[in-house]
């Protein structure tokens, strides 16, 4: 199973360097979302609002990078996958690729909002990094998982963007809280419960895809 998550991440990668224009459209994307807001505060926001405005704008991004998860795989290029490797392998391989994915588009995101907004508010930046990439996991896992679901009926985006909010909400609202804790400059171990939480979330996400996707990719 390795060595076919392995294969697929590297089928991944070269399909990626060979569309480039979706990843800069991502990035285009949170380029000029993020300079509308600088027109909009002219500074530095509050340090609530900088978090706020942060993470609804990498949710944005995270459904518009990982909803082509499978969305843009053709019915034939199912069969062949389904011929040459494990449906676990597909969904372990899509969730890691996706995870850095996230984690790029995070930290390219937090580097254009630097820049254009003039400041990092940021205090405690170990604590942020743990919670960009847990983060970055969880948004892979659930909209990963819709993804491929939707991907079987007609109005997959629509659809997926529907049942992924329920799932998406109390991973945003902790990593908001998390984040807001770094912002704050508090003590890591106060954030612990947190940290638990969003983890708890990643797994069992994880977990409920690598067990329940083969019924899924049998039909």
């Amino acid at each position: 199973m390795i060595n076919e998550v392995q294969r697929l991440l590297y089928k991944e990668f070269l399909l990626e360097s060979r569309q480039k224009q979706s990843i800069n459209g991502i990035v285009l994307y949170l380029v000029s979302t993020i300079f509308v807001c600088k027109m909009c505060f002219r500074s530095l926001p509050q340090p609530a609002a900088w978090n706020a405005l942060f993470w609804i704008i990498l949710l944005f991004a995270s459904v518009n990078a990982v909803s082509k998860s499978f969305m843009q795989d053709s019915k034939a290029r199912f069969i062949y996958l389904y011929s040459l490797a494990s449906p676990e392998a597909v969904i372990v391989a899509k969730i890691i690729y996706n995870t850095l994915l996230m984690l790029l588009l995070s930290l390219i995101g937090f580097g254009i909002y630097v820049v254009l907004l003039g400041g990092n508010p940021i205090q405690n930046i170990p604590l942020f990094v743990a919670d960009a990439l847990l983060g970055s996991m969880g948004f892979s896992a659930i909209l990963t998982t819709m993804s491929a679901i939707a991907s079987r009926t007609n109005n997959s985006f629509t659809l997926m963007a529907v049942l992924s909010f329920p799932l998406l909400l109390p991973l945003l609202m902790t990593i908001i809280k998390i984040s807001k804790n770094a912002i704050d400059g508090l003590d890591t171990s106060i954030s612990y419960k947190y940290l638990l939480i969003v983890l708890a979330i990643n797994v069992i996400t994880g977990v409920l895809s690598y067990l329940l996707f083969p019924y899924l990719w049998k039909d």
